[in-house]
Parts: C-alpha cells; structure tokens; sequence
C-alpha cells in the first residue's frame, strides 16, 4: 500500500512537513558552504560564508560599504562575503579583476537591474562579446563634437542654477537648501537636455511632478538591489518570461510608473523630432546625446547603430548612471568644501584668479590649469563615492589569478569603490578630506601621487569602465568652478557635522543615496 495511505494528513502537518524539510536544505547547503565549498578556505563573516542573506540584509538596510569595511578591518584584505562571492581591498586586485585582460565577465547581478528582457543596455549586456559590440556602437555618441555641444547646454544650467541658490534676497543668506535636492534638480535638467533635447524645469520653482522622478529612480535601486544580493538572484532570468515581470510591472509604486513613463514619451517625443529634422534638411539640426545617437552607423554594417529599443533602453542608463556619478560627487564635495573652510578659500583663490568672470569660464585650457579644482574634485570621488560596494565580475572558465592566488571558474569577485577609497595601506588618512594629497609638492613627492592615481578608478577601468567619463569630468569642473567663483556658503544653522571628522552619510543601494548638506547660499562679496 502506498506510503500516503497509511497515514492522515492534516493541513498542519504538511506545513510542519514543508517547513522541516527547507530548513534541512538550509542547513545542509549552509554546511556545505562552510566546510566543502571551494570557497571555504577563506576568512570572512560566520553566516555570510553559509548564505547571501547577511548581505541582501545589509543591502536592504543600505549600509552594506560600512559592513564590507568592518569585515575587512576583522578578516584581512579579502574575504567571503557571501557563499560564492570574494571582495578585495587593493590596488592590485583591482587591476587583476577590472583590467583588459581579465578572465571575467559581468555578474548575474546586473540581471536584477532589468524588470523585462527589453531593458537590456550597456550595462546589464553580460556577454562579453555582446557588450564590447554594444559599448562600440555607444562609443559613437561619446565623441569630442558631442562633448563641445554639449557645453553650451551645461552653462546655460548651471548659471540659471546658481541665480536661484541664491533666491530673491542678495543681501543675506539664503534659505536652507538640502544640496542633495538641487543638485539632483541641475544634473536631470542638464540630462533631459543633452539626452532629450528638452530642459524639464525641474530646477525652477512650482509643482513639477518630473521632480519625483529622481526620487523614483532611488526606490527603484533601493529594490533591486536588495534582490540582487538575495538568493533568488539566480532564478529571475528564468522567473522574468514566466510571469515575474508581470509581477514587478503591477506592484509598481504611482513614482516608479511616472518614472518609466516619463522615459518612454522623452525618448518618443525625441524620435519624432529627430525623423523631422531628417525630413526637412533646412531645419536646423540640434546636436545633443540623442542626435548622435540616432544617427551613429554600424562601421562593420552601415546600418543605423540602434533600434528605437535600443535608444529606450539605453536612455535608462544615461539617466541613472549621468545622473548618480555626477551629482554625488558634488553632494559629497560641498559638503567638505563646507566643513574644511582653508580648501574653500584655497579653491575660491584659485579659481577667481584664473578667471576675470564667471562668464568666462569654460571647458579649455584655463580651465584645466586649476589643479587644485580637479584635485578637490577628485577628493569627493574617493571619499564619496558613486557606487559604494564592488561591481561583481564572474570568473570564466579558465579561471584567474587575483594577487597571486587562483580562483576557479564561476567565483564572483569584485573592489569596493567606499573601501578602496578609505584604505589606510594606501591612503594614511583616508577620513581627512584633503585634495592636496593629489598634487606633487604640496607635501607629496610624484612617487606618492603616483601610487594614490595608481589605485584610483573613480570610473572603472577596462572594457566595462564608464563611456561617459569625460562629460562627466567637464560637468563638474564647470558646475564647481562657476558655483564657487559666484557664491559663497555655509552649513545652514543647526546642520553643522559633529564634533570630530566629518563624515558625509551615504546609503548603499548600488548608486549612491544621500540627503544633505543643508547649505545657505549668498554672492561673493568682490563678485
């Protein structure tokens, strides 16, 4: 007689039943993780070596960069922070790992990235040959015609921007502004212009609802990157066709719906403008991002580069990755700039002499003679970071030598941009925000500057680094040069940092979340 018959079966029982025998898979796969994995050899947290639920955990919290630093200051320099995946601490590692000839590709993590198979960009492209192809074409857009078009759209913004930091009132401190805000406001106008061939105003004054769309894109990464730590990763290539996208697409907030939205008519809209433009050639032609992007050929086909897909899909990276490096660097630097009053005067110094006039200022060689300017901005990148945890890469067959030890096929390993840059073997001070740490002779020999510019990577290296490296370069040193040259600030009242070293508050969602300063704002008193 069959087993089932024997017994009576409550509904009790076979919950009491499901739920033992997942707790048994737990643990034995947990056991195995510990003491059979190839892994196991490795130091690093008890029950991060056993599951990827500490990890997912500190993800969801978003303080998993100061969890990775805790971890290293316990374990040594590299450690398994998850059943499968090991991050590094230094500079060698991370030239095994991101550099050209790495034996890895991208991580299933990017496929969490995706609500739909449709979303496919640059970024989430896991197969090498695939993304090189992908990264080619997108290249075309990155040009030095496409980067001088784009200054004028840059300046325009930014001098509106600093009229309205500081408000009506000239004659005294502004309001209160949480930078973190107005900051997000300029570089979204600046994208929606050069992307989309429109400012959206969100800078300006009154009820615009594209203002909650920045703040969509911080709860879509706040989502996903709790997923992508979480052991379902691996199943949501398959889940997505079978109903997981359908899911996602209906438990959409009304923020994340105004946000996809707002994506999909901008790159319309733009598409038909652009057609126009193509239909009547003495209409004068609009060279932004979208321009080159929809007139960029295949050099191995002749054929247009992308699909109308292909430019919906990639104007979702654009936005997100345009949007976060640049905007948490300038966060992270007014806020230093705020706390460490002699780097504010000696960049205000600097600048001011350079330039007879805020107006003058522009991408060119005066511009990128003020050392003290790209060294202040390099400062915010490494001590805060855009992207604060590893980028994880997936060791191919073959395998890879990672300072001088091998890992096999299928490992995850990765840098973390937060703890690199807070590595005192490199650094010495790492806390200290202090830009003449990159400059020879302000204390430093060129050896010592050498070996700091050595293990800096604010952008990635390699075939994945980022395609957009020198816009973003040209919009900070605008934005900061014009800014300082025209205003000067202060923490508002009561928003002052501790006592102590000041330290900017980030939250790791895979970009880089912050609020703050609060800074008052007024014109330069000889401006």
């Amino acid at each position: 007689m069959p087993f089932i018959s024997k017994w009576s079966w409550s509904p009790v029982d076979l919950v009491i039943l499901v739920l033992l025998l997942s707790c048994s898979w737990v643990l034995s796969h947990g056991f195995f993780n510990l003491f059979f994995h190839p892994l196991c050899r490795l130091p690093g947290p008890f029950f991060g070596r056993m599951s990827p639920w500490p990890s997912a955990y500190h993800a969801l919290k978003g303080d998993r960069h100061i969890w990775l630093e805790n971890c290293f200051k316990k374990y040594g320099n590299k450690i398994r922070v998850e059943p499968n995946t090991v991050v590094f601490r230094s500079p060698a590692a991370s030239r095994d790992i991101y550099g050209s000839k790495a034996n890895v590709k991208r991580a299933r993590f990017y496929d969490a990235l995706m609500r739909k198979e449709e979303d496919r960009n640059t970024i989430t492209t896991l197969d090498n040959t695939l993304h090189a192809k992908r990264r080619k074409l997108l290249n075309l857009a990155f040009t030095e015609r496409s980067l001088r078009a784009s200054t004028v759209f840059m300046q325009q913004h930014i001098d509106r921007w600093n009229e309205l930091l500081v408000g009506n009132d000239i004659s005294d401190w502004s309001e209160p502004r949480n930078f973190t805000d107005w900051v997000d406001r300029l570089v979204f106008d600046i994208l929606g212009d050069i992307c989309f061939g429109k400012s959206f105003e969100i800078k300006e004054e009154g009820n615009n609802p594209i203002r909650e769309v920045p703040h969509a894109i911080v709860k879509t990464m706040r989502f996903v990157y709790t997923i992508s730590k979480s052991p379902i990763l691996g199943l949501i290539p398959w889940l997505r066709p079978r109903g997981l996208s359908r899911i996602f697409n209906s438990i959409r907030s009304k923020e994340i719906i105004l946000y996809d939205n707002f994506i999909a008519s901008s790159v319309k809209e733009r598409l038909q403008r652009e057609e126009k433009s193509k239909a009547s050639p003495s209409s004068s032609t609009r060279e932004d991002m979208f321009h080159f992007l929809c007139n960029a050929e295949d050099p191995d086909t002749g054929l247009p580069a992308f699909s109308d897909q292909d430019i919906n899909a990639e104007a979702h990276l654009l936005l997100v990755a345009g949007s976060d490096s640049t905007s948490v660097t300038m966060s992270g630097l007014f806020f230093y700039l705020a706390h460490y009053p002699r780097v504010h005067a000696k960049l205000t110094e600097e600048v001011t002499s350079t330039f007879s006039t805020s107006d003058d200022i522009a991408p060119g060689s005066k511009l990128s003679s003020c050392k003290y300017l790209r060294a202040c901005i390099d400062e915010a990148m490494r001590i805060s970071p855009a992207g604060l945890s590893e980028l994880p890469r997936e060791v191919l067959p073959g395998g890879i030598e990672i300072n001088g030890e091998f890992f096999p096929e299928g490992t995850v390993v990765g840098t973390a941009n937060w703890t690199d840059g807070h590595n005192e073997e490199v650094y010495g001070d790492p806390e200290i925000f202090r830009p003449d740490r990159w400059i020879p002779g302000q204390g430093n020999s060129l050896e010592d500057v050498s070996f700091i510019r050595a293990a800096f990577h604010p952008f990635s290296m390699g075939p994945f680094n980022c395609a957009g490296t020198n816009f973003a370069l040209q919009e900070l040193m605008l934005m900061v040069a014009k800014t300082v040259y025209r205003l000067d600030f202060r923490p508002a009242p009561g928003f002052t940092a501790s006592e102590g070293v000041p330290r900017f508050p980030l939250v790791d969602a895979y970009i880089t979340v912050r609020d703050g300063p609060v800074l008052q704002f007024r014109p330069r008193s000889d401006y």
